[in-house]
């Protein structure tokens, strides 16, 4: 068997990349019957087949193995992440802070390396995204408001995907095609734009890849949504995902102190002396509740 990675999947064929070739595999059934999805970063062991050319592009193989992640997303879905870069425009689409919120407690939950990238500065004025970068980087995100179309601040992206894995997501039409052939001009992907009637972005990018940069790395440009589920995420272990709780986390009067209701408790006085910021912490409140109410089967 050879070892290898999907980069990129396309109608249940995985286009696996091993030993400096491009194979195109099935995966085993095993995985369907075990309820296994192979995702895009997967490390994998493929064996050969026999009719290898008969393929018009590539050798074809079978994926026998997925060997162990060290993180998974769903959706996007990839695997074997360092980084993710959340992407949002300070124009339209309109920034939906729900949305932004769900996306950095999932990459919390992975131990994936969160950044926020405020996108089409060209376009707004400074004032309508200013609380954004105030807010999360008082929590310790690291924030960078910039301009893809007019290459405006992409220096201060550049330094951070050397030699990383880097997924980019966020929404239809925030400029996340149009960030990556800015930041690596060998990419030449698909750019749409938004849709002035009902102001939303249409869909450009269709499948998930693994591309290389000539800096070193790989990025992964993804499709764009507007929902997100907290999968995975359980009311007892929410709270762990907010970094700015963390520091007081033990130090409240009752010991598993959920935050919600418990008198004595440090988060909410740190909510009352602006510590902490009342709107991140009434979305912990909205989602424990949420959480609370999901009924486990």
């Amino acid at each position: 068997m050879v070892q290898g990675t999907i980069i990129k999947g396309i109608a249940g064929f995985y286009y696996v990349e091993a030993e400096q070739r491009i194979y195109e595999c099935k995966a085993r059934g095993k995985f369907r019957k075990e309820n296994i999805i192979p995702l895009i970063g997967d490390n994998v062991l493929i064996t050969l087949s026999e009719e290898e050319n008969s393929s018009d592009r590539y050798p074809i193989a079978t994926i026998e193995e997925i060997l162990q992640r060290k993180n998974s997303l769903i959706r996007p879905p990839v695997a074997n992440v360092d980084q993710a870069i959340v992407v949002f425009s300070v124009t339209y689409p309109v920034i939906h802070l729900d949305l932004l919120e769900r996306f950095l407690l999932t990459i919390e939950k992975e131990n994936i390396t969160p950044y926020i990238v405020l996108n089409k500065i060209d376009e707004g004025n400074e004032s309508e995204y200013s609380y954004i970068v105030e807010r999360y980087s008082k929590i310790g995100y690291k924030v960078m408001a910039l301009s893809a179309k007019m290459k405006i601040n992409i220096e201060l992206l550049k330094p951070h995907l050397k030699d990383k894995t880097t997924v980019f997501a966020g929404p239809s039409g925030v400029g996340k095609s149009t960030l990556l052939n800015a930041l690596e001009k060998n990419l030449s992907l698909e750019t749409g734009v938004v849709s002035e009637k009902i102001k939303r972005g249409k869909h450009t990018t269709r499948h998930v890849e693994l591309m290389p940069l000539s800096m070193g790395g790989f990025v992964l440009d993804t499709p764009g949504f507007t929902s997100l589920q907290l999968d995975g995420i359980t009311k007892e272990d929410l709270k762990q995902y907010f970094p700015e709780f963390v520091p007081l986390e033990g130090s409240c009067k009752f010991s598993g102190c959920t935050h919600v209701h418990e008198p004595g408790c440090k988060i909410r006085k740190a909510v009352e002396t602006g510590e902490i910021f009342k709107e991140r912490y009434d979305s912990y409140v909205t989602y424990y509740n949420q959480l609370k109410e999901t009924r486990r089967w």
